[in-house]
């Protein structure tokens, strides 16, 4: 399993696709910067930095780039089939591969969140968020994960996900974030530092369960299609 978790880092570090990992979290650290040095109040720029960009829009699309890379890239590449090929059991291909996903992804956003937290209250809001985010990635990635072995466009249905089903829906109709990763981690956060930059309608206790379900259920998923590929990589 190391092994598979050093040539998923090594391809991941390897191609183009990491490079925009940085310019929205570098952003997110911007903007914060900006608000506090002039003097706005946290009130006013808390909220739409915080949520509005860092969970909305940083966590999400962060592991949706790694999350679809870490397999899905090696599919059209074709090199999955050195992968497919090994004597290896699919779970210990899919669970490396994940523990990659979520860790870049959580290193990657949970940094510029606690800064930004820190920068908007205090470092107890930032360790929470970025305890928070932490989560939101295993959860987002193994999503991603499993919409990679599902379909030849998974950008573009998680993107649905993200913009559609949490971005616009989520702000109309308060029953769909019942089954928003978003919010979940709002959920979290607020938990463990509670806060007025911070608002959900969802329970923390439907968030524990619903993480736990859908990074679970994501999982099991992806390992269930991988076993359904062909040596050349397409599915039986």
């Amino acid at each position: 399993m190391s092994t598979v978790s050093w040539i998923t880092v090594r391809g991941l570090f390897g191609r183009r696709r990491f490079l925009l990992l940085l310019p929205l979290p570098l952003l997110l650290v911007l903007l914060a910067v900006l608000s506090r040095g002039l003097g706005v109040e946290p009130t006013d720029w808390g909220p739409p930095v915080l949520v509005g960009l860092g969970l909305a829009v940083v966590l999400p699309v962060v592991a949706l780039i790694v999350g679809t890379g870490v397999l899905g890239a090696e599919i059209d590449d074709g090199t999955v089939v050195h992968v497919l090929t090994t004597p290896l059991p699919r779970w210990q291909i899919v669970l490396p591969k994940l523990a990659v996903a979520a860790g870049v992804t959580a290193v990657t956003v949970a940094i510029p969140l606690f800064v930004a937290g820190l920068l908007a209250d205090s470092v107890r809001l930032g360790l929470a968020l970025a305890i928070a985010a932490a989560v939101g990635a295993l959860a987002y990635s193994a999503l991603f994960v499993a919409v990679s072995l599902l379909t030849r466009r998974p950008v573009l249905l998680g993107l649905v996900y993200v913009l559609i089903w949490e971005g616009l829906l989520g702000n109309v109709i308060t029953g769909t974030r019942v089954l928003s990763i978003q919010h979940y981690v709002i959920a979290l956060a607020d938990q463990l530092a509670p806060t007025d930059l911070l608002s959900t309608t969802v329970s923390v206790s439907v968030a524990v369960v619903m993480t736990v379900l859908i990074s679970v259920a994501a999982t099991f998923l992806a390992i269930d299609r991988l076993r359904s590929f062909s040596v050349a990589g397409e599915t039986s």
